[in-house]
């Protein structure tokens, strides 16, 4: 699998899956020579496992690697007499580089994975919900279905418009807690006597010695790229106008807010993703309307597909951020079938009162 993985990626991922995939070939030949001659001839590797490397080959995605961490989190050497201590240590240092690598991918696909995924089951859950509510009052099979198509381009438009003002916020935000070009540039210029970037570390929470420490060294490190940072005119050292480098600028100040306006996504992306995910989440309750059903055979193939889909998306919540799909796919299941509930429950009530 970490084979596969890596003929799809270059560069260091590629050698990092590599040396994975060496480890584990030297596991298989620790298991050989205990087994010696009757080591018997190759089988084919697990059903599971086999999976993976298809996946692997066909795809090579982030979902493979989440699915790679939980396999390696999974490994039981610890408990294995016939397994070695720097096995079993290895699995669990597997774990966390595979977890590094599946986290870039995460961190790219977070802004709009989020708005999808909460899209999809917002759609699913609250037009079931309001098709449900709206049914059990006694509503005729006619505006039932206009209820849940307007239910559906309402909620999708909604959602659309509101991912793209808290996404954009978000990076307006971020984008003001990232330092300014022209404050890097003015690194060169500064006078060593009076160091005002030991302001900026204090403000950031540093001690004043910590501060001061840490200003030093970045005016040193400035000095040695050719200059730029002056001591004060009893030297006699001339103001330094030598450019300040990406490295230096990125040692003085950090990159506070890359990172993270990579994890917020694109605004644009993250509507586009929640209108879409949304809108196909909410027609999967009017669909058995469409096609004709009514009455509660139409509610209960409304609420089976819709359960169908909390699991499908639940799963996949699992499965992307490392954890357990089965119970993130059963917890989705409960949260929806509790809010189809309540509204079920409130329709026949307000129907029963209207009568």
């Amino acid at each position: 699998m970490y084979r596969e993985l890596a003929g799809r990626r270059t560069g260091e991922e590629r050698q990092i899956l590599l040396a994975l995939a060496e480890a584990e070939g030297r596991h298989a030949a620790h298991w050989e020579q205990l087994l010696g001659d009757q080591v018997g001839a190759p089988h084919r590797g697990d059903v599971r496992f086999r999976i993976l490397a298809w996946l692997a080959r066909r795809f090579g995605s982030v979902f493979v690697l989440a699915l790679a961490q939980r396999a390696e989190a999974r490994a039981t050497y610890e408990r294995d007499v016939d397994a070695t201590a720097t096995m079993a240590a290895d699995e669990r240092i597997h774990e966390e580089v595979v977890r590094a690598l599946a986290a870039r991918g995460r961190n790219r696909l977070s802004g709009t994975f989020r708005a999808a995924v909460f899209g999809a089951n917002d759609g699913l859950v609250s037009n079931l919900a309001l098709v449900i509510g709206v049914a059990a009052a006694g509503t005729p099979q006619h505006t039932v279905l206009i209820t849940g198509l307007a239910g559906l381009l309402a909620g999708a438009l909604s959602m659309g418009a509101g991912e793209y003002i808290s996404v954009r916020s978000q990076r307006e935000l971020l984008a003001a807690s990232t330092p300014s070009a022209a404050a890097g540039h003015a690194l060169a210029h500064l006078d060593v006597d009076a160091n005002e970037l030991e302001l900026v570390y204090r403000a950031r929470g540093m001690d004043a010695d910590e501060a001061r420490r840490r200003a030093d060294e970045v005016l040193i490190d400035i000095a040695l790229a050719g200059g730029g940072a002056h001591h004060g005119e009893a030297e006699g050292r001339p103001r330094g106008h030598a450019p300040i480098t990406r490295h230096t600028a990125h040692t003085a100040f950090g990159a506070e807010g890359t990172e993270d306006h990579e994890v917020v996504g694109s605004d644009v992306g993250a509507a586009l993703s929640s209108f879409c995910f949304f809108a196909s989440g909410a027609a999967v309750p009017v669909l058995p309307f469409l096609l004709g059903l009514d009455g509660t055979t139409a509610l209960v193939v409304a609420t089976v597909a819709v359960g169908v889909a909390l699991l499908c998306t639940g799963a996949v919540v699992g499965l992307i951020s490392g954890g357990p799909p089965v119970r993130r796919a059963l917890r989705q299941l409960a949260i929806g079938a509790g809010a189809a509930a309540v509204t079920y429950g409130l329709g026949m009530l307000f129907g029963t009162t209207v009568a």
